[in-house]
């Protein structure tokens, strides 16, 4: 039986500074195929780090998905304390996806 795996992005907050995009992509690829991940990091009026967040695309059956959510969300992790949400869909896949059609 063939698994429907389907392309999601993910709003993972709660990361610590000095998380890097190997170490997302090692913890999520358990559960799918992660294809990128981009880190962002809000800084303070004097360039001081203060919250730290990353969006993965991951293509992931629900069922993984699910499983993912359920182990990770809230787990203390390299620092911080995951928060794991299904993301809106990035402006930019919005957008090339409005120019093509």
């Amino acid at each position: 039986m063939k698994v429907n795996r389907e392309t999601k992005r993910l709003y993972v907050g709660g990361l610590s500074q000095d998380i890097s995009v190997a170490d997302l992509q090692n913890q999520f690829s358990r559960f799918g195929e992660v294809s990128d991940v981009e880190i962002i990091t809000r800084k303070d009026d004097q360039g001081n780090p203060q919250k730290v967040f990353a969006y993965i695309n991951i293509s992931v059956a629900e069922a993984d998905l699910k499983k993912c959510m359920s182990v990770l969300n809230k787990t203390k992790w390299k620092g911080g304390t995951l928060q794991i949400q299904l993301a809106k869909e990035s402006f930019l896949h919005r957008r090339i996806w409005i120019i093509k059609t």
